[in-house]
């Protein structure tokens, strides 16, 4: 192929393109599900139940929910990743998606404080909040920091249980123009800095991307010394 480009040889037309699900996938099916308003304290929203749904008959509808509510819509994440539906009087009322950390971060990799080779070692222990979503017609007072206290206290005994490993850090992106992070803030997530809008395969050194706000949650005490252990 590289030849080809350069002109050294001339390759035949391409005759069949094979189908490739990973790269064209169909938009998920939408879910219709009681949508009554809800207000009211959190105490009346009582018992709050959480179900890691990857691969079990309720991930079509966290598919479907995060693709008709959520506000980037849904994408199908790669590599270690877990979903979780809460539910709460027998109704779905959030749902959170969590995946394998960025491999190269600012702002994050100077608040660990790590070497390139410790951190191409660990990235592994650390897991990216991609979706958090409140479902619009539930209002209630500070159930989203609720929800992240709550699954900051699960998600890295669920992901040893999945893949072998435990979880000691995690971090989420947030749009600034879009939303100030109070619920993540109210849940003690700690604002590293922010992106430089290059994203990861960017060619040149120019943002092509909004800014975002990096903010980081540690799940144990010693979180650095564990990460920055080749």
């Amino acid at each position: 192929m590289m030849l080809h480009r350069a002109g050294q040889i001339e390759l035949p037309r391409v005759r069949f393109t094979p189908h490739n699900p990973l790269v064209r996938r169909e938009r998920p099916t939408p879910v219709l599900i009681d949508t009554t308003p809800h207000y009211g304290p959190l105490h009346q929203l009582q018992p709050i139940e959480f179900g890691a749904v990857r691969r079990s008959g309720d991930e079509p509808l966290f598919n479907s929910l995060i693709e008709q509510h959520h506000y980037l819509g849904y994408e199908q994440p790669v590599g270690e990743h877990l979903k979780y539906l809460v539910w709460a009087q027998g109704r779905p009322v959030a749902c959170l998606a969590w995946s394998s950390a960025p491999r190269h971060l600012g702002s994050r990799d100077r608040f660990i404080g790590w070497s390139a080779e410790a951190r191409r070692r660990n990235i592994r222990f650390l897991a990216y909040n991609t979706r958090f979503l409140i479902l619009p017609w539930v209002q209630v007072e500070h159930l989203a920091s609720h929800i992240l206290g709550r699954m900051a206290k699960r998600l890295s005994e669920d992901w040893e249980r999945i893949y072998g490993h435990p979880i000691y850090f995690l971090e989420t992106f947030i749009d600034p123009e879009r939303f100030r992070g109070t619920c993540y803030r109210a849940a003690n997530w700690v604002v590293l800095g922010r992106t430089t809008g290059r994203g990861k395969n960017c060619p040149t050194k120019r943002p092509n991307r909004s800014i975002k706000d990096v903010l980081g949650y540690p799940l144990v005490p010693h979180f650095r010394e564990l990460l920055a252990e080749r």
